[in-house]
């Protein structure tokens, strides 16, 4: 399985090399540059002048990325233009709360999804099926913010069941304290991030149950009289959650990349909210940072898809 792996691992390097360049080259592309939100009829142009050439800004475009580059390479991703703080103590700042906001919604995404395409494939054209496909199919139809909006005035107004902004509350003290605050704070976003991304977990393993239990192995473990309890889960649910398996790796990356939309309705100062700021305020080291590292995430989600699929399928690997 290592040659799989190490395999991978090298098809990574060119990719994440064209990633820098397109990051870099199109960030340049953008109009405006860091300074332009400081000029207004009183400034000076000189001072302007003076500071894009401190920033390197005057300087040929291949030199700026190899200047980026070699920052990059060494853990450096430059100093934010509006908020004077090094970009990586800045990401990490609110990596934190990104992360544990897709963890919570991958579990709750894996817990609702399994046993609703379970019950779904056993029951094939009962009620039971068509509930769940009801729900597959509103879920897949209704966008996002929209259920983003609905869930904080009917569970934020409404109800007043959760906060509806922030990540911690401002009269939380000590580490637990600090703690159940912020974990109080995520369950909704968490709980509605996690309905819309069931659909495909759904529809992959549904169709998998269905599919596999007409298959040739299937009926002939009935033929020698094994227990349907038994065939199921070591034969039909192994085989249809290989799909499952083969996903699980960008689906950790999609949540991670998906969470801009609900961080900015929340309020919630994450990853996705402070590429939207930077985005705004032309923000461009901390802009061309964050695109790079989701472009790593999708990169190392497949990554962890191909080695998953090594694991559970041992026909793909390299030989």
């Amino acid at each position: 399985m290592w040659k799989t792996v190490l395999r991978r691992v090298l098809i990574m390097i060119p990719q994440i090399i064209i990633l820098s360049i397109l990051i870099f080259f199109i960030a340049k592309m953008m109009p405006g540059d860091p300074f332009t939100g400081s000029i207004n009829p009183n400034t000076d142009p000189k001072q302007i002048a003076a500071l894009r050439q401190q920033a390197g800004l005057n300087d040929p475009a291949w030199v700026q990325y190899c200047r980026w580059v070699g920052n990059v390479m060494h853990g450096d991703l430059g100093t934010s233009y509006i908020q004077q703080v090094p970009v990586t103590s800045l990401i990490a700042d609110r990596a934190v709360n990104t992360f544990w906001m897709s963890l919570v919604s991958t579990f709750l995404t894996y817990l609702i999804s399994i046993p609703m395409a379970i019950t779904a494939g056993k029951h094939q054209g009962q009620w039971q099926d068509k509930l769940v496909e009801f729900f597959n199919y509103t879920t897949l139809a209704i966008p996002g913010f929209v259920l983003y909006l609905l869930g904080i005035w009917l569970f934020g107004f409404t109800l007043g069941w959760f906060p509806i902004s922030g990540s911690v509350s401002p009269n939380a003290n000590g580490f637990w304290g600090t703690a159940v605050s912020q974990f109080y704070h995520l369950i909704l976003p968490s709980i509605l991030m996690a309905l819309l991304s069931t659909t495909s977990i759904v529809q992959f393993l549904r169709t998998g149950i269905v599919d596999n239990k007409v298959e040739d192995y299937v009926r002939t473990a009935k033929s020698k009289g094994v227990p349907e309890k038994v065939i199921f889960n070591k034969h039909i649910l192994r085989n249809s959650l290989l799909p499952i398996a083969s996903s699980f790796g960008n689906v950790i990356t999609g949540l991670l990349s998906g969470s801009i939309m609900i961080e900015t309705v929340f309020s919630y100062p994450g990853m996705g909210k402070l590429f939207l700021d930077s985005i705004n305020s032309r923000d461009y080291t901390t802009l061309t940072a964050l695109i790079l590292i989701y472009g790593i995430l999708t990169l190392l989600g497949n990554l962890l898809s191909d080695i998953i699929m090594s694991i559970v399928d041992p026909r793909i690997r390299i030989k």
